[in-house]
């Protein structure tokens, strides 16, 4: 079984979707009963080994699909705490071993690669990221830019070519407009098996940093409730999508104050979406 739109949110550990006995160890297979895909978003902080991932694989079912978030160093946030040196060649090895249980079980729908606000649009980035496309040339990749210049006037369309000359897959965001570090949405698709939709909120206070301390910043940069008319925006968008890619996977991250799994609830609602595969609900008596 496929779904040709998948709903989900990017992480499983910290959503209101749980009984309270809920170990951590169970919360993925928990989680797939809710939803049929989810973004790993731990693996930007460190890759995990094979076996991790063979058993993140083992607990959801058949139909069920992964986002993997690429390590850091990969995308230029710079090397994890306490991570061993090592070139990039061989963080992109290492990276790409740790995918494999995913890629075999057919469970893998992209590598994300979310490079940061810096990152503006310039020769040797468009180079890195083609170095980006041969390390990774066997798996789909997606990219996520932070820096709005990619999408100006002058860069816009060139942007977009550039990601369907390459084989990857423009991330669609929706977002906050706060300055350099946002991106319009750009409803466009550059693969024509997977179209990528992430859901930031619109929180413009609280995007930016501005003096925050990080834990400031993380209860608020996300914390976001969509309204219905800003989630029916999407539909028309989605349909025209369709037109052009397999799949769309939508991905809600407005969770700094736990809105995300009922946003992508209200989501699945509104597209009419019954997802295929789903785990059975473990219900508790007491």
């Amino acid at each position: 079984m496929n779904n040709p739109i998948q709903i989900g949110l990017c992480g499983w550990g910290d959503h209101d979707i749980y009984s309270p006995k809920t170990t951590s160890k169970d919360k993925l297979s928990s989680y797939a009963g809710h939803f049929p895909v989810v973004e790993v978003d731990s693996t930007y902080y460190a890759i995990p080994s094979q076996e991790r991932m063979a058993q993140w694989t083992a607990d959801t079912p058949a139909n069920f699909r992964f986002i993997v978030k690429a390590y850091r160093e990969l995308t230029g946030h710079g090397r994890g705490k306490n991570a061993p040196e090592k070139s990039s060649k061989e963080w992109f090895a290492d990276f790409r071993d740790s995918l494999m249980p995913m890629v075999k079980a057919n469970k893998l729908t992209a590598v994300l690669m979310q490079f940061p606000p810096w990152f503006d649009c310039k020769k040797e980035h468009v180079h890195y990221i083609r170095r980006c496309r041969q390390e990774l040339s066997d798996l789909p990749l997606a990219v996520e830019f932070r820096n709005r210049t990619w999408f100006l006037p002058e860069y816009y369309d060139r942007t977009l070519e550039f990601l369907t000359k390459e084989r990857m897959i423009h991330v669609i965001c929706d977002e906050p407009q706060a300055g350099i570090s946002s991106v319009p949405i750009v409803p466009a698709v550059t693969h024509p098996e997977q179209a990528l939709l992430r859901f930031h909120g619109r929180n413009a206070d609280g995007w930016n940093q501005s003096g925050r301390s990080n834990e400031e910043w993380r209860e608020v940069r996300y914390a976001y409730r969509y309204s219905d008319d800003e989630l029916a925006e999407w539909k028309v968008r989605i349909d025209h999508l369709k037109k052009e890619a397999k799949q769309i996977t939508l991905l809600f991250n407005n969770n700094s104050r736990g809105d995300a799994q009922t946003d992508a609830k209200r989501m699945t609602q509104l597209l009419d979406i019954e997802p295929a595969g789903l785990a059975p609900r473990q219900l508790d008596m007491f």
